[in-house]
């Protein structure tokens, strides 16, 4: 795939050289997927699943270090009336935050995500970009969650998202040659059109990131079962071209248990159980653990808690 970035009009040949894409089936499809029934045991195993998968997060101006080391003692322990609930896959902070959660989250295997790349809107120069995310790897992250500059990506200046996207890849490198995992966000809402965001994986996968991401959480249209499905589709066929394996997170909007159980038949329909791990997963949420909890109560005890049995977050 050598060729294909080798200058701006290859890029932009290959781009827009990508099949177009079938809106009707798409939808239908995600619709369809949708209307799986998925029980008891199954829901069990799924729910559990789902916990493992979130990227608990606090984005907030009010956020505090408090704030952060109450969220991290969540995702170690989500549930304090039963010890086997599993753990969820990260806590994502603002770069000012990491050090904070990376004390908290000391000895729990549970990872550390940082937005970076002047989040959410993206409006800042390079040079600032990459001193955000090398803050943040310095700190402590573990995953780094860099946001398109769609301003350009709307525009046709497809390579300069590309070298934006390779340039925070390389400042996501540690000094003793590790590096921090990159998620690259496409804010999906302000692409407009089913094809631009497939154009957006290809592009952010042909860069090096190591998961792409639906969107910031931060605008009116978020994570969609159609928009995640066509991601689901792009990491699967830049995996049939090119051997690289690239994982997927929807964001924002996923709030209930039959929401994220929809979004695992898709990943189990469209990629297979090699994608269902939180190493090529993610759910992007702050609210949607809550309700896990309640329907995994649920399901143990035979009565629903209601949230006053559950923390606000």
């Amino acid at each position: 795939m050598a060729d294909v970035t080798a200058s701006d009009a290859a890029l932009r040949r290959f781009l827009h050289g990508l099949p177009g894409v079938d809106a009707v089936g798409l939808e239908g499809r995600a619709a369809t997927l949708g209307t799986r029934s998925i029980k008891t045991t199954a829901k069990a195993y799924a729910i559990d699943l789902a916990i493992s998968m979130i990227d608990l997060t606090t984005l907030e101006g009010a956020d505090t270090p408090g704030k952060v080391r109450a969220l991290c003692a969540k995702g170690v322990n989500p549930d304090p009336t039963d010890r086997t609930t599993p753990k969820v896959a990260a806590i994502c902070v603002y770069p000012d935050m990491v050090e904070t959660a990376k004390d908290a989250l000391a000895g729990s295997g549970i990872h550390v995500a940082s937005v970076a790349t002047a989040f959410p809107a993206g409006r800042a120069a390079l040079p600032v970009k990459l001193a955000d995310t090398a803050d943040a790897v310095a700190a402590g992250a573990d995953e780094i969650d860099m946001v398109i500059d769609r301003g350009a990506f709307l525009s046709g200046r497809y390579m300069r998202v590309f070298e934006e996207i390779k340039a925070v890849k390389a400042a996501c490198a540690r000094p003793d040659g590790s590096a921090a995992h990159l998620k690259v966000i496409f804010e999906n809402g302000e692409l407009s059109t089913y094809d631009n965001i497939r154009r957006a994986s290809w592009l952010a996968m042909l860069a090096g990131a190591d998961f792409i991401k639906t969107s910031t959480g931060k605008v009116a249209v978020n994570a969609t079962p159609p928009n995640t499905l066509l991601m689901l589709e792009a990491v699967r066929d830049f995996r049939a071209a090119t051997g690289v394996q690239v994982g997927v997170k929807p964001a924002g909007g996923i709030r209930t248990t039959k929401d994220a159980i929809k979004y695992l038949v898709m990943v189990n329909e469209t990629l297979g159980e090699e994608w269902l791990t939180p190493d090529w997963f993610r759910f992007g949420a702050s609210s949607l653990l809550n309700d896990l909890l309640m329907q995994r109560q649920k399901l143990s005890t035979g009565r629903y808690s209601g949230p006053d049995y559950v923390t606000v977050d």
